[in-house]
């Protein structure tokens, strides 16, 4: 019988041989990712967006909630706010698979946070960490845009913050020859002083995003006025914001329905994203998901269901229309209109007895089941879409209900509250609505 002997350094050797066969073997099975170009074109009346070289328009939401349903819809791509969720590889394999690009996020410290512009230290740290998430992502093949910051520009005025925004746009240029760049505003500022100061102190920038709600029903001649000289994406749209809407004596915003909602993301969308032509490159509707600010369902384009699921609101049938050139979902969301109570922006006492209404109309004739509850108002406030702590319900103050109309006990703690109605249609649709009003303190002086 042969027999060998062999050397511990023999030994080594094969073992790391070994070891490369196996690395070259997964290399081969798991080739590294390859980028699509993506370029902005200057063209006679404004810009084009290519990938690939072909025109590419962005028909996409902000979030990343059932990307099946987005793709299934009409959408095309996702917008995120930070490059931690790119660490998610799930949504990169499944964004691909989908055929859904990404605007990239690479959050930016704002200086209500504490962030300041002016700390050579702080400034530096972030455009490393920019550069960073860059340096790791860059060749990923549904990155469309890297997005820079988000509303960190305050109110516009102060040129320290465009300059590091610029600084890192000018690196990514260097590095990644392959994806255009952005920043992100909140809405276009006093006298459009934040489209002036972009344009003076951003030239590395190639695409302006604006998050508009509503200011959508101008914003399309506030862009023509500014003579803007670069084209804009809508980075975010929805529902009249909170913080645009009346309020009540006690300072509630009052929150549209969600038919009313849906009626301003048509509008919106078809003056200042499909109206303006080639000055916008697409838009990212508000929001693929459901958040709370102010309300679970002020904004919210799908409201999570009883089974871990989603239901669509108006909003989605809207978009998928716009998105698909006229085509109708297979199933639409009911339509409502606003609760109708004596209760309603009102104080009142503290347990007294209320009723209210809610009449809900289908396109498709399902039939509607109304869910009602009570909720207080927020405790916990925020600026800018910080989160919020959900406020609590107070099931105990529906008394009954029989379809459309409900009988609701007003809590006994003083206080600000919300009656709610969700109007779903057992096939995915659902209506929204609420009103508020005020428990006031009955306690003698």
């Amino acid at each position: 019988m042969l027999r060998l002997k062999l050397t511990l350094r023999q030994i080594a050797l094969i073992s790391l041989l070994f070891l490369l066969v196996l690395n070259v073997s997964a290399q081969a099975e798991s080739p590294s990712p390859v980028p699509v170009p993506v370029r902005v074109k200057r063209v006679t009346d404004g810009w084009l967006l290519l990938r690939g070289g072909e025109p590419y328009y962005i028909n996409g939401a902000g979030g990343s909630g059932s990307l099946e349903l987005l793709k299934q819809l009409g959408g095309n791509s996702i917008r995120t706010w930070s490059a931690n969720i790119l660490e998610r590889r799930d949504l990169l394999a499944n964004t691909q698979r989908l055929g859904l690009t990404i605007a990239a996020g690479l959050a930016l410290g704002q200086e209500r946070h504490g962030f300041s512009y002016n700390d050579p230290a702080q400034v530096r740290k972030q455009f490393d960490e920019s550069i960073a998430s860059v340096e790791k992502f860059k060749n990923e093949p549904n990155i469309l845009i890297w997005g820079i910051g988000n509303e960190m520009e305050a109110d516009g005025t102060n040129p320290a913050i465009w300059k590091a925004i610029n600084d890192i746009s000018r690196e990514i240029h260097r590095r990644d020859p392959n994806h255009p760049t952005m920043t992100v505003i909140a809405g276009v500022g006093a006298n459009r002083i934040k489209l002036s100061n972009f344009m003076q102190y951003c030239p590395d920038i190639d695409i302006l995003g604006i998050n508009s709600y509503g200011g959508m029903y101008t914003l399309l001649e506030d862009v023509r006025a500014a003579k803007l000289d670069r084209p804009y994406i809508v980075t975010e749209f929805g529902p009249v914001g909170w913080w645009e809407r009346p309020k009540t004596a006690w300072g509630a915003p009052l929150e549209p329905t969600s038919t009313e909602k849906a009626e301003t993301y048509r509008y919106g969308y078809e003056h200042s994203v499909e109206g303006a032509a080639h000055l916008a490159l697409g838009s990212y509707a508000f929001i693929w998901g459901n958040k709370q600010e102010r309300s679970h369902t002020w904004f919210g384009l799908l409201v999570p269901d009883s089974k871990g699921g989603v239901e669509q609101t108006e909003a989605v049938d809207i978009l998928s229309h716009e998105w698909t050139d006229g085509k109708w979902p297979a199933n639409r969301a009911p339509q409502i209109a606003p609760i109708e109570t004596a209760a309603g922006q009102k104080e009142v006492a503290p347990a007294s007895v209320w009723t209210a209404t809610a009449q809900a109309t289908d396109a498709d004739g399902d039939s509607l089941r109304y869910e009602w509850e009570v909720r207080e108002e927020t405790h916990d406030a925020r600026a800018g879409g910080d989160a919020e702590a959900t406020p609590a319900v107070h099931p105990e103050a529906i008394l009954h209900t029989d379809g459309s109309a409900v009988s609701f006990r007003a809590p006994q703690q003083p206080g600000a509250y919300r009656l709610f109605v969700a109007i779903h249609d057992g096939r995915g649709g659902v209506a929204t609505a609420n009103v508020p009003f005020y428990v006031k303190d009955e306690k003698p002086n």
